[in-house]
């Protein structure tokens, strides 16, 4: 599958998503640092990337209408800062990606897994 991991997770995550034999960049990677949620969203639609994020917004199904992405992944941790969250999407990689996650929203919360 093919991945674009949204500017507020950490870039460690390419790695992880690489070493699993997955194509996954960044938006910063892309020149795309501090762009609206519109230029991202677009950006990984035109790439046919399911986007990583853990901006609520991105998950508006009124204003990103399903149609309008390739897919987004929502990550909820229940706790912030950089490690917690490397923490927090590490433990549910590997069920995230056995999922379909293509053209619609997944959320990703502590303790389960919901789709749009």
């Amino acid at each position: 599958m093919k991945f674009k991991l949204d500017e507020n997770l950490p870039v460690e995550l390419v790695t992880d998503l690489r070493g699993l034999g997955h194509d996954a960049d960044t938006v910063t990677g892309e020149g795309l640092s501090g762009a609206a949620d519109p230029a991202v969203v677009d950006a990984a639609f035109a790439a046919d990337r399911i986007l990583f994020t853990l901006d609520k917004g991105i998950a508006n199904l009124q204003r990103y209408p399903l149609q309008q992405h390739a897919g987004v992944v929502l990550f909820r941790p229940d706790t912030s800062g950089r490690g917690a969250v490397i923490a927090f999407v590490r433990e549910r990689l590997h069920k995230v990606l056995e999922m379909n996650l293509t053209s619609r929203l997944t959320v990703v919360g502590p303790s389960r897994i919901r789709f749009r």
